[in-house]
């Protein structure tokens, strides 16, 4: 049955895909007259009377994309040690480039971005450690015309795991696959072994034997360049022949790289590179950030992407409105590419300006890769009690909460799962079973079809227990626990007394919980009435909102926390390990940090699934299955809905492909601003009709 479900949103899915694009075939010819095909920035650069479209009168600029999103930008455009906002997240991937892998969407693996690498050698040694020597290509720029080297990447590697950058806030790295971390990090080694420059354009990188198989293998080498003349002057990357370390430039004296160095150059309001980033590798280059609006530029010095693309939109800005703002942006021509919007209210409203301005704007919609959740901070004392994590689940309506969320544009998960998972998605029927059928290049018979096609038919999310809203079956799990006593020490009265308590001892305990929620959320409501149905059965949440850079710092235990409860969102890393997101302990079971949720049985369940050989996709949906299920028997969070995200644009955007990337600032490098000229797809108009207009309008979206 929910296959089922799951088919139908995705279809639904398809028909937005299929509306908008129908759109694009109704586009005005007159509007556009004057223009030639195949137009690009540079050709109206060089036309004055053509450098800018006027189209349903609003005029656009063929220099400059305005991107708005609801995401609140916090200055935090340093990779995710120093959070993980999504905008932060976004400005990140246009400043900072040449990663040394990708991820390769069609193969489902990490590769190496050949534009950075020339070539790498994979040796392995008597302890089946693995050495990847890589060589680099020697025309690798920072935006200010300064040499990109092995040893920027050496630089990158000790500041994401070093101390003093935790004495500032950060959240460091823990690579415990990477040969000599543990050494390095408890000072028993003054240098990191397991990473070792050969020369200005040579250096390895060394993966321990008892970390491997590894499923995302290459991903492990994942590495962005940073300056140390701008992070930390007058520090070096040394190596001695041993492993790389910092040390002074001028070879003596007190250590310079200290936490008050760096929380100067990097936290500094005005100056600071996290914030204000002067030398940075990526497609773009800041200009301006102030008042929560970043403007960028081309960065003349970038070589390209994965694939050789530089950027074509010679200036963006990119900003946060507010929700009652965001349409009018778009339809007023101000924003030219609304990113992420995710609420029904806004969706609707968009897809109706879309509809009533077809010849001017356009959408696009792709699944998210997260989900929203509420997570349990067991370590408080009443949230370190299954008993109540579980009848809480039972209290909370999910499907009403998605109803007065994202409406249909989401859909209900039982697990730490999202709709754009590639996991989720075959289980779901969105993509077809990895099995190649017999045939001339494929020497599987049949009957080995047959068997590896009934192995994936037998994986079901089913098999994922699910707790459906249930309040009788809640109360009879408190009193069970001995939350059956009321504020007098009496038994509790469902629909009389106000709060349930537990007796400890000499003490009366009452069920009040605090839940964070982040200011600004279109959920805010949907929240009050969960904890309006929670106190009918004597649970007493106190709702608190903070701003999300808070919340995010005591989620990852950045910052104390002081909240029983979190509702939160977050998007997953392609990378999906959450064997990372442990600590293990010598005298106590591996604890789930953004939990603090102890189970062994849950981490071993992580660590099988990583050490899945690559390619092996049925395994390791087989142990992701397994790892969900306990999970959520356990229930250290309460997972509520994934759902699609939409990007509305105007249609001057063109070759904007954010669905196959991983973020709108990845899609618009290859984009352009202009108008392509192009005869109607008649094939789609076919496949489009076989829905219907009518069927979509009336079936999924309700204008007012």
């Amino acid at each position: 049955m929910r296959k089922g479900i799951i088919s139908l949103f995705l279809m639904m899915s398809a028909v937005f895909c299929l509306t908008d694009m129908a759109f694009a075939q109704e586009l005005a010819e007159e509007d556009f007259a004057e223009v030639p095909a195949e137009t690009s920035f540079e050709d109206f650069g060089e036309n004055e009377e053509a450098s800018s479209i006027l189209s349903d009168r609003i005029e656009y600029s063929m220099e400059e994309l305005n991107v708005a999103t609801i995401n609140p930008l916090n200055g935090n455009f340093m990779d995710d040690v120093w959070g993980k906002m999504t905008s932060d997240i976004d400005v990140w991937y246009l400043l900072h480039g040449y990663d040394l892998v990708h991820w390769n969407g069609e193969g489902g693996m990490y590769e190496a971005d050949d534009t950075v690498v020339s070539g790498i050698v994979v040796t392995t040694d008597g302890s089946d450690n693995q050495t990847f020597t890589i060589a680099l290509y020697p025309d690798l720029y920072y935006c200010d015309g300064t040499r990109i080297t092995a040893w920027d990447y050496a630089f990158s590697t000790l500041l994401s795991i070093a101390p003093e950058v935790t004495e500032i806030g950060g959240n460091i790295r823990r690579p415990d696959y990477l040969k000599g971390y543990e050494e390095y990090a408890s000072g028993d080694a003054s240098y990191l072994s397991g990473f070792r420059v050969i020369d200005d354009d040579l250096f390895s990188i060394t993966i321990k034997g008892e970390y491997l198989p590894f499923f995302y293998a290459m991903g492990l080498l994942s590495t962005t360049p940073y300056p140390i003349s701008e992070i930390a002057p007058g520090v070096k990357v040394a190596d001695d022949g041993r492993g790389i370390y910092l040390t002074n430039e001028s070879g003596s004296g007190d250590p310079i790289f200290t936490a008050e160095l760096l929380k100067k150059t990097m936290l500094d309001p005005e100056t600071g590179y996290i914030s204000h980033p002067k030398v940075t590798s990526g497609p773009y280059k800041l200009i301006s950030y102030e008042d929560g609006v970043a403007t960028f530029e081309v960065n003349e010095y970038y070589k390209g992407n994965y694939e050789g693309e530089t950027p074509l939109i010679p200036r963006l800005t990119f900003e946060d409105l507010p929700r009652e703002e965001l349409i009018r942006a778009l339809e007023s021509g101000r924003i030219g590419l609304l990113n992420k919007m995710s609420s029904s209210e806004i969706v609707l409203s968009g897809i109706g300006a879309v509809t009533n301005n077809n010849t001017r704007l356009a959408f696009a919609n792709y699944p998210r890769t997260g989900l929203a959740f509420i997570n349990f901070n067991t370590e408080k004392p009443i949230m370190g009690e299954e008993a109540v994590r579980k009848a809480l689940a039972q209290l909370f309506d999910k499907d009403q909460f998605i109803a007065e969320t994202v409406g249909n544009f989401g859909l209900r998960v039982d697990g730490f799962y999202g709709m754009g998972q590639w996991m989720y998605q075959i289980l779901s029927g969105a993509l077809a079973y990895p099995v190649e059928e017999p045939g001339p290049d494929n020497e599987m018979t049949d009957a080995e079809y047959d068997k590896q096609m009934r192995e994936w038919e037998a994986l079901t999310l089913d098999e994922i227990p699910v707790y459906e809203y249930d309040p009788d079956a809640a109360a009879a799990l408190l009193s069970e626990a001995g939350w059956n006593l009321n504020a007098q020490g009496e038994p509790f009265r469902r629909g009389v007394d106000e709060v349930r308590c537990k007796r400890f001892g000499d003490e009366l305990v009452p069920l009040e919980l605090s839940m964070a929620y982040p200011i600004g959320t279109p959920a805010e409501e949907a929240l009050v009435h969960l904890t309006e149905a929670a106190a009918q059965e004597g649970y007493l949440i106190r709702l608190t909102a903070i701003p999300m850079e808070e919340l995010l710092h005591q989620y990852h235990n950045v910052s104390p926390r002081e909240f029983d409860l979190m509702f939160l969102a977050l998007n997953f890393d392609i990378m999906f390990d959450p064997s990372s997101d442990f600590v293990e302990r010598e005298d106590a079971e591996a604890m789930w940090t953004e939990t603090q949720f102890a189970d062994q049985e849950l981490y071993d369940l992580t660590v099988d699934m990583r050490k899945t050989e690559p390619g092996q996709l049925l395994e390791y949906i087989q142990k992701w299955l397994k790892y969900q299920q306990h999970l959520m028997e356990k229930l250290p969070i309460i997972p509520l809905y994934s759902n699609v995200y939409f990007d509305f644009y105007a249609r001057v955007l063109q070759n904007y492909n954010v669905a196959a990337n991983v973020t709108w600032t990845q899609a618009i490098v290859p984009a352009y601003l202009g108008y392509n000229a192009e005869e109607p797809d008649e094939a789609l108009l076919d496949e489009f009709g076989e829905f219907g207009d009518e069927e979509f309008d009336d079936e999924f979206i309700e204008f007012e």
